[in-house]
């Protein structure tokens, strides 16, 4: 597939056959008003503005990120600056939903500016797409009506943050319906920390560790095929702790074996570990468990 960059909501509007945005750095569009050409779906999408849909279209599917979503049930999606996506559908689907397209410029100078990028979703939507209930999914279309219903309003100095105050509860509701979508589907998510548990075991038991180094969140989140920021969500969700955190539980009790079960030097295993600097070691073991490295080796003595 092509990549084609969008780099302005008019040029968005113009590539679905919409009509002039009536402001250049935000719309609300009814997904029943795009016109779909074929070439629309034979490329896949990167644009410079934030994309809020909520989107019901049967036969219709989704590539974003190494994720695909079927549009059968009602689905909210993110997508942010930067981020690749694609759709797949037959010319003759209906798409029905409401679609926010909103450029950073337009947040310039106000506190969502800077705390929007603090929504988890906008990067873990690459793996897990929202569903919604009746009932949150009007709370949504609410205020997207609200948002729409302002927007084509005459554009005034209140105009902006009228919308924005839409827009960041907007963003809260669905933060909360992904915690609480979090809490529904504990078999998925349990799963997830079975893969993460046999992913750090296997890594810390390899004898080449020292040359490897220490796993990072990073790693940890691309082989389980999910965003950095999802997991650490999910894990705080799950278990009160962050990625990082998981990692250095895993790293201490490694370390508690090798300690307690050969004569290796704190720094050979400090070495063996994946640690540059054996004082980096000790010192987060005894933040760890309030014993430095040696004073638990000598209680097993």
């Amino acid at each position: 597939m092509k990549l084609r960059q969008i780099k302005t909501i008019t040029e968005y509007h113009q590539i679905r056959l919409l009509p002039k945005p009536e402001h250049p750095l935000i719309s609300v569009i009814n997904f029943e008003d795009i016109r779909w050409r074929q070439e629309d779906l034979e490329t896949n999408y990167v644009q410079t503005f934030y994309s809020i849909a909520l989107k019901r279209s049967p036969r219709t599917k989704m590539r974003y990120g190494q994720q695909v979503y079927d549009f059968d049930e009602g689905i909210m999606f993110f997508v942010s600056p930067g981020q690749v996506y694609a759709i797949e559908a037959p010319a003759d689907v209906k798409h029905e939903g409401w679609l926010v397209l909103v450029h950073p410029d337009f947040l310039w100078n106000t506190p969502l500016a800077k705390q929007i990028r603090q929504y988890e979703y906008f990067d873990y939507a690459v793996h897990e797409a929202l569903f919604l209930s009746d009932k949150e999914e009007q709370t949504v279309v609410n205020l997207v009506h609200n948002i729409a219903q302002e927007y084509h309003a005459n554009i005034d100095k209140f105009s902006q943050g009228i919308i924005i105050s839409q827009l960041e509860l907007l963003l809260h509701y669905a933060e909360r319906f992904y915690h609480r979508q979090f809490i529904t589907r504990r078999i998925s998510n349990h799963q997830t920390l079975d893969k993460l548990e046999a992913l750090l075991t296997a890594y810390f038991n390899d004898d080449d560790l020292a040359r490897k180094g220490l796993p990072t969140v990073q790693y940890v989140a691309r082989e389980l095929h999910v965003s950095p920021n999802y997991l650490s969500g999910l894990l705080k969700s799950l278990t009160g702790q962050s990625t990082q955190q998981h990692i250095h539980d895993k790293l201490i009790e490694k370390a508690k074996e090798q300690l307690s079960t050969t004569t290796r030097s704190v720094a050979e295993i400090a070495y063996a570990l994946g640690f540059e600097h054996p004082q980096s070691f000790s010192k987060l073991f005894k933040t760890k468990t309030q014993q430095s490295p040696v004073e638990f080796r000598q209680s097993f003595n």
